[in-house]
């Protein structure tokens, strides 16, 4: 399986702060953002990785990561990602990157306590379709909500005013090859995007969409709000954890409280 890191946009919610950089350049507590989803993908045993990136920061990114050697990589790959076109069209970029294997996608500002490995390894096995994670928080209409029949996907809405369930599709996503094809069928949406959530629905639509749970806590970073957060929860417990377990110690050591482990759906 091959890695993506989906690292464009122009981050219009966090200007000032992205005035003069990427938004994923921006530090998280003691790292830059960046840094967390591609550790994401190493921790998953995921080493063959593409920066998909674009605006007038794109060559920061390779003075700050390079061959990915912080991360134990021999080499990291990048795209660049021109205008904005939204998340899938930005995936379109990576096909042939891709060649004939499965990706996972991370998006570049999803940092996550644990790991994913499990539902990699899971994924692996389902050798087909596609898998989302799904973790639950109070306030999903913030984003893709699926509504769900036991363990079957039945649709993912974008945004919606009424959720149909307490979780929110998180940015990790799994894909075989056959994204592509699906990604070239899409029209843009109302915001002129090639959306992310239509790709789901296909996979939903042909039976092939399976889902996990994701363990500990999760966050995105593309507001002042869940920045801040996002920095406060690295401080606390730290992230990108082989063990959960090692978290509570990190978090016990600094006399803050530890979210509890969610349970596998």
């Amino acid at each position: 399986m091959k890695g993506v890191v989906l690292a464009g946009g122009l981050g219009s919610r966090l200007r000032p702060l992205t005035a003069v950089t990427n938004k994923h350049l921006l530090p998280v507590f003691n790292q830059p953002m960046i840094y967390h989803p591609i550790q994401t993908l190493v921790n998953a045993g995921i080493s063959d990785i593409m920066i998909v990136t674009g605006g007038n920061s794109a060559g920061d990114f390779l003075k700050l990561l390079g061959n990915g050697k912080a991360f134990g990589l021999k080499h990291l790959n990048y795209a660049y990602q021109e205008g904005e076109g939204g998340i899938a069209e930005a995936l379109s970029l990576v096909e042939h990157f891709a060649g004939s294997e499965p990706i996972c996608v991370v998006l570049g500002d999803n940092i996550i306590e644990g790991n994913i490995r499990a539902a990699v390894d899971s994924y692996r096995r389902q050798d087909l379709g596609a898998k989302i994670l799904l973790k639950r928080i109070p306030d999903p209409q913030r984003f893709g909500v699926p509504q769900l029949d036991g363990k079957r996907v039945v649709q993912i809405e974008e945004k919606p005013r009424q959720p149909k369930s307490e979780y929110a599709v998180i940015g990790i996503y799994m894909y075989d090859t056959r994204v592509f094809q699906i990604i070239r069928t899409l029209k843009p949406s109302g915001r002129g995007e090639l959306e992310i959530t239509d790709v789901n629905n296909a996979y939903i639509e042909r039976g092939e969409m399976t889902w996990d749970e994701l363990e500990g806590w999760w966050s995105d970073a593309g507001t002042f709000e869940s920045l801040l957060r996002a920095s406060n929860l690295v401080a606390k417990t730290g992230a990108n954890h082989q063990e959960l377990e090692h978290a509570a110690e990190a978090g016990a050591e600094r006399g803050h409280p530890v979210p509890k482990r969610a349970k596998l759906a």
